[in-house]
């Protein structure tokens, strides 16, 4: 079956960097767009990055544009979002997600001022 698998979230002081991998199973990777998605607490899921099969095209929220990278490794089933320059605002659970509802259990990333 399909699963997704989080890590790499925890705490940073604000500046600071992570990088949250996703590895994924159970269906063919890299025939998939696929996309990192953050819910802070009290507030919607919001779409932060889409990346296509082939990694050629990607795209940003407004939020995160120019401080975070989305990446795939298609030979090691995982996704990637770099994250640079962490705001406190940034603190959310980070979800990463294939189409048709797939979504990982999620990584904590907790950024203090």
């Amino acid at each position: 079956q399909v699963q997704l698998v989080e890590s790499g979230g925890g705490l940073v002081q604000s500046g600071g960097s992570l990088r949250l991998s996703c590895v994924a199973s159970g269906f063919s990777f890299s025939s998939y767009t696929m996309r990192w998605y953050r819910q802070a607490p009290g507030k919607e899921r919001e779409l932060v990055a889409t990346i296509t099969p082939g990694g050629g095209s990607t795209t940003y929220s407004d939020s995160v544009k120019d401080r975070f990278t989305i990446s795939r490794d298609n030979a090691k089933n995982t996704l990637y979002l770099q994250m640079n320059m962490l705001k406190p605002e940034d603190t959310a659970v980070y979800y990463c997600n294939r189409p048709y509802g797939y979504w990982g259990q999620g990584t904590q990333v907790t950024v203090s001022s």
